[in-house]
Parts: structure tokens; C-alpha cells; sequence
């Protein structure tokens, strides 16, 4: 899903009990991250949740970075569905270049979302970033 659309679609829900049900089923929109790639060495960091994320890279000097994650918290999913929509499929240079401080603002997460969960994005994004940075 695009990030521009799960801008609008949380901007359309005023109730963030609502909010939160869409970050939910954003999660549930994750495809499944095999067992095997649930490993010590793609576990996240830094997160309260067990949260484990691959990426994959095109050829090339700035490659493409896709990521696949997984968690065993629903909301989490949902964080982790949003930070792929900002940052999968895209160039290993407009990942480092991104603000997703200023994506996550608008959606309204740094106030509505736990300190604990807060950690563990910024620590998906950092991981996902390091990923990118490796790639370029």
C-alpha cells in the first residue's frame, strides 16, 4: 500500500480507536515472513515486541531495497506495514535521504503510540536504514 493512501485513510478516521483497528489490518496485510528468516541475525533490535525484518537488494550502485518483516504483535504489524510503505521498494539513496519523522507526524503515531513502541520503530527504521546504507 502507498504511504500517501495510509496518510489519508488515518486523516479520514478522526477516533483512534478506529486508527488503531486500520493499523491493525495494515499489519494483517503483511505477507507472512517464513520461519527460517526468523533469525537472531534479522531480529530487531531495540524493540519490546519480537520483530524480525529481511530486505533484499537489485544490482546496481543505488539498489533497490525491498523488506519483508514480521512480528508476534498486531499493532506492530501495523507500525511495521507503515514503515515499509515509506520505505520498500525504493533506492538505497532515497531511503537515507527520507525524514520519516515528518511521514509519522501526519499519520499522528508519536503521540498515540506507546514510548516502548516509539523505541521500536525508531529502531526498525534505524535497522532498515543501516540495511540501506550497506546496499549503497
Amino acid at each position: 500500500m502507498d504511504i500517501k493512501e495510509i496518510i489519508e485513510n488515518f486523516e479520514f478516521l478522526e477516533d483512534w480507536d478506529d486508527r488503531y483497528k486500520y493499523l491493525i489490518e495494515l499489519g494483517s496485510m503483511l505477507d507472512a515472513l517464513p520461519e527460517e528468516d526468523q533469525t537472531r541475525e534479522n531480529k530487531v533490535q531495540g524493540c519490546v515486541s519480537q520483530v524480525w525484518v529481511t530486505s533484499t537488494k537489485s544490482e546496481g550502485s543505488d539498489p533497490v531495497l525491498t523488506f519483508k518483516g514480521e512480528s508476534d504483535a498486531h499493532i506492530v504489524r501495523g507500525l511495521i506495514a507503515i514503515a515499509f510503505a515509506v520505505f520498500s521498494n525504493k533506492h538505497a539513496s532515497e531511503i537515507l535521504a527520507c525524514d520519516e519523522k515528518l511521514v509519522f507526524e501526519k499519520i499522528g503515531l508519536s503521540e498515540h503510540i506507546t514510548p516502548q513502541r516509539s523505541n521500536g520503530l525508531r529502531s526498525l527504521v534505524t535497522r532498515i536504514k543501516a540495511d540501506a546504507q550497506a546496499a549503497a
